[in-house]
């Protein structure tokens, strides 16, 4: 039986909200899932699809019902082949586009073919370019009983109002570190011991993930961290003016836009908190973070944020990622005294 809960303990809550719904029947037709990126709004998405699509749920002893496993519409599920289950995410565009929201809209108004409902998930809804937001809203305007739409988004990250009015909004807490940690040591202790990162690793990308756990996993057991170090010193080190800026924008474009942009924001944001009187979150970049702070305006840390999101929007249609960190580079050397800049 799947119970996503015990395996993510901090999903309960949001868990709840759609058993609950479900054994009354006030199962609403959209919900846009929120929450910071790696703290598993895919899994539950996942979790309730097989819920909604079992044919025969178990009702736990407090009444809350959950997908069986065994059932034909479980098996279907489960090895990724079931015909009423749809999924659009971004292409290489890096936006959902109108002709899968064509695609979706077809499908929700088409019968289900082997079970008795139908679950279409739009992973990224925050990155519908304006055409298929569109479209989206005609299917969000005439809803069907039989069809439930899951629309995933990032914190931070824009949907229109338009789709947010006519969608029930649904937020996936990030846990705590003792939680993400619990979660993150159990992962890698099922691993072959040769593969599990070390205890230090484990730690670093609980930070550097914001405490979200599926994130930090990734981290872990992926090149992200020796990519981040290698961009972090070249930072400091064109940040005093001893590297130029081609040579400190390389090491971003090795780490890729979307993350080279995540961590300026990291940075920008930890910035506007210790301009405040805060702490930082990236604990490694503290040091230089209070300097900056100490010797600008707490505007200017708004000012960098504005830029990844341009930067961020510029990515959609494929900006260069070397020419993007090397803009965003140059911003952050400003904020540097002159006489520091030249070392």
């Amino acid at each position: 039986m799947t119970d996503i809960a015990r395996d993510m303990p901090w999903l309960k809550r949001a868990w709840s909200v759609i058993q609950n719904r479900l054994t009354e029947d006030r199962l609403p037709h959209a919900l846009i899932i929120t929450g910071e990126c790696g703290v598993g709004k895919r899994a539950w998405a996942n979790a309730v699809a097989e819920l909604l699509l079992c044919a025969d749920p178990v009702n736990r002893d407090n009444g809350e019902p959950v997908a069986c496993g065994h059932c034909k519409q479980c098996e279907l599920y489960r090895a990724s082949s079931h015909p009423d289950v749809r999924v659009y995410a971004p292409e290489k565009s890096k936006m959902v586009k109108v002709d899968q929201i064509r695609a979706l809209s077809a499908f929700a108004v088409a019968s289900p073919q082997v079970a008795h409902h139908k679950v279409a998930i739009i992973d990224r809804a925050d990155q519908l370019n304006i055409n298929a937001a569109n479209a989206l809203l005609k299917t969000l305007e005439e809803p069907l009983p039989d069809v439930t739409l899951l629309l995933l988004q990032e914190s931070g990250r824009p949907v229109l109002p338009t789709i947010r009015s006519r969608c029930q909004i649904l937020t996936i807490p990030t846990p705590d570190s003792e939680t993400a940690n619990h979660w993150l040591v159990e992962k890698v202790q099922a691993m072959d011991e040769s593969a599990r990162p070390s205890a230090e690793v484990l730690a670093k990308a609980l930070v550097l993930s914001g405490n979200a756990p599926r994130l930090a996993l990734d981290y872990a057991t992926g090149d992200f961290i020796g990519l981040r170090d290698e961009a972090f010193e070249r930072f400091k080190l064109f940040m005093k003016g001893q590297i130029p800026v081609a040579e400190a924008a390389k090491s971003f474009k090795a780490l890729g836009l979307d993350n080279s942009l995540w961590l300026f924001e990291v940075w920008a944001a930890d910035l506007a908190r210790m301009s405040a009187g805060g702490e930082a979150v990236d604990t490694e970049a503290k040091e230089m973070l209070g300097f900056l702070a100490r010797t600008n305006p707490a505007w200017r840390a708004h000012e960098l944020m504005d830029m990844v999101k341009e930067s961020r929007a510029a990515g959609v249609y494929n900006a260069n990622p070397e020419l993007e960190a090397s803009r965003l580079l140059i911003a952050w050397q400003k904020l540097m005294p002159v006489k520091r800049r030249a070392g």
